[in-house]
């Protein structure tokens, strides 16, 4: 039976078991991953160009360590909840509804915190286009390629 046979015509994205794992974050970063719950939508289906994820943050959640894409663009669409959107410009109070999107090379760097005491859910849609690098201009973190495999690392290299 072929992979496209398993795969369902549809399915009810609440079900979509969460993530296997939390983060590729390493610590001190990961903990602040603690309240962010990813379920992957596009690889149940087979996506290869697009991933989307349906994504709850509890209250204090974040939705990564705020970030910039090289390449990869990104759009989140808010379900439920009222997060902030934190991004170059400043602080955006987002509300069901609402959207925003961020173009790959801009160096806007964003993320989403849950400030409040009630969960946020939205979908997130990034395109995979090779290449990408990714920026995090409040931390002390870096992607870094070692043989072959990108990694997390300090920003001047060092790993974690």
């Amino acid at each position: 039976m072929s992979d496209d046979a398993k795969r369902p015509v549809a399915i009810r994205a609440a079900d979509v078991p969460p993530r296997a794992f939390r983060t590729n974050y390493p610590e001190p970063f990961a903990s602040r991953m603690a309240g962010r719950d990813k379920r992957p939508l596009g690889d149940l289906f087979g996506l290869a160009n697009f991933g989307v994820n349906i994504t709850r943050l509890k209250p204090g959640g974040s939705s990564s360590i705020r970030h910039a894409h090289t390449k990869q663009d990104e759009f989140v669409y808010i379900l439920e909840g009222e997060p902030t959107l934190v991004t170059n410009a400043g602080r955006t109070a987002l509300k069901p509804g609402m959207c925003a999107g961020f173009k790959g090379g801009s160096g806007d760097a964003h993320h989403l915190v849950n400030e409040t005491d009630q969960d946020v859910v939205y979908l997130e849609i990034g395109d995979r286009t090779d290449g990408d690098a990714v920026t995090y201009p409040d931390d002390d973190l870096a992607v870094v390629t070692v043989d072959g495999r990108r990694r997390m690392a300090h920003k001047d290299g060092t790993p974690y």
